[in-house]
């Protein structure tokens, strides 16, 4: 951590040194005890303040049909194996008798497809499931919004929700529910109902109408049929095969999940803290740092004229990694916490 602090201030050390000013780098324990007095509270609320989606309608590929496009995912990060983290975050499944090497926390996102900013984000233990946590991510989601999950987020809750929230939606549905016909639309997709579950029902919910698109792809000489289910009734505005076309956009999202699991640190066990607190700060901080390049991306891609996902995230964070000292060799005057007054 002190390695990492030197870096991140070697430009400011410039012109400390410059000032008469000189810095003595504080070592690891001096960084963790620090860390452990600012807590994770700082970093969630940082962070809650900042993030917001950022495409304009002039963002190629960010809106369809007047609607932001986001997507819901969830991936999980192993942490250290100490007492406290295997306590508060668990292992995943093992066989009898064997455990597994890490505990993990689950982490579910909230991603503008057209830029890969992360816009919201929860943590939880690992034993949580992701489709529990994506409820609660719904409280960054509006009317001017559609939404795209993955089949393993489907249920009636997260329509339910995501249709209080006035935003649309665009999902997978698992092989296993059924949706019967109630009346087929001139572009193949039928209308349907999704029934509410035992606990909705007892809430006094009732049934919703839904639109059914289902298509077959063929993968490696296989044929593979997906169903997606979606608020988008109007057929000139949202045809079948256009929400098809756009459903399998959500895989940004993977890419997202990559850049900050794998590009981002590049390390085998990202997480170092030993305790639960400043594991959930560490991730908080993680991902505010995806987010000011993503940002930093965005802005570039506006002044280019070109979608965002042009450019390559790796690339931009070799840029910035080898610029980050030249940006803060400032003048004098740009340094009003160390002037001679």
């Amino acid at each position: 951590m002190a390695t990492v602090l030197k870096n991140l201030v070697n430009g400011l050390n410039r012109q400390w040194t410059k000032l008469g000013q000189y810095w003595i780098a504080p070592n690891s324990s001096s960084i963790s005890i620090a860390r452990q007095k600012l807590g994770c509270q700082v970093m969630s609320r940082l962070f809650d303040s900042i993030v917001r989606p950022l495409a304009t309608p002039e963002t190629l590929g960010a809106f369809l049909g007047g609607l932001r496009v986001m997507a819901v995912d969830g991936t999980v990060l192993d942490v250290p194996d100490s007492e406290a983290n295997a306590k508060v975050f668990g292992y995943p499944g093992s066989r009898k008798g064997t455990r597994a090497a890490f505990p993990k926390v689950r982490v579910v996102l909230l991603v503008e497809a057209g830029t890969h900013l992360i816009t919201d984000a929860l943590m939880c233990p690992y034993r949580i499931g992701e489709r529990v946590r994506a409820l609660k991510l719904l409280r960054s989601v509006s009317e001017s919004m559609l939404l795209m999950w993955d089949r393993g987020f489907h249920s009636y809750r997260m329509v339910n929700t995501t249709l209080a929230q006035g935003c649309q939606y665009l999902g997978r549905v698992p092989a296993n529910v059924k949706f019967p016909v109630h009346k087929v639309l001139d572009d193949g997709s039928y209308l349907s109902w999704i029934n509410p579950d035992r606990k909705s029902k007892k809430k006094g919910l009732t049934k919703i109408q839904v639109r059914v698109i289902e298509y077959t792809i063929e993968t490696d000489g296989e044929l593979k049929t997906y169903r997606l289910i979606t608020s988008l009734i109007d057929l000139a505005l949202f045809p079948a095969l256009l929400l098809a076309q756009q459903y399998h956009r959500r895989w940004e999202i993977e890419n997202t999940i990559d850049e900050l699991k794998t590009h981002l640190l590049g390390r085998k066990t990202p997480i170092r803290s030993l305790k639960p607190r400043e594991v959930v700060q560490e991730i908080y901080g993680w991902l505010l740092g995806h987010y000011a390049i993503r940002s930093l991306m965005f802005q570039a891609s506006q002044q280019a004229g070109i979608s965002p996902l042009r450019l390559g995230f790796t690339g931009t964070l070799k840029i910035i990694r080898r610029a980050m000292g030249d940006f803060q060799d400032l003048n004098q005057e740009q340094l009003p916490f160390f002037s001679h007054g």
